[in-house]
């Protein structure tokens, strides 16, 4: 009996410790070969989860939120377009204009 309790705390720790690996490595391999466009891409999300509470919150008006959305529209299409010819990455000087860009928009957001 005292046997079959080690092996069952053992079983469930060895499951504990496997899922908090598995947890800690939540990058998809994506993510994880894309660096560059993985971090443009959270911050054209964060940018668009901004735009969209300032609108909640009256601070900018439907057509400033309309055109602020277009300008991620616009900084998205660029990030693919750049990718494209790298075999699906982009640069270390695409990624600085892209973040120049997204720079540009945050501001018209924190107006």
């Amino acid at each position: 009996m005292n046997l079959k309790r080690v092996a069952v705390i053992s079983t469930v720790g060895l499951f504990l410790g496997l899922s908090t690996v598995a947890s800690a490595s939540a990058d998809t391999v994506w993510q994880r070969h894309h660096p560059r466009r993985e971090q443009v891409n959270d911050r054209l999300h964060n940018l668009n989860r901004r735009i969209h509470e300032e609108r909640r919150e009256g601070e900018i008006s439907g057509a400033e939120a309309r055109h602020l959305h277009a300008e991620v529209r616009t900084i998205r299409g660029q990030e693919r377009f750049d990718a494209r010819f790298n075999h699906g990455h982009i640069t270390r000087a695409e990624q600085r204009a892209l973040n120049q860009d997204e720079n540009g928009v945050s501001r018209q957001i924190g107006r």
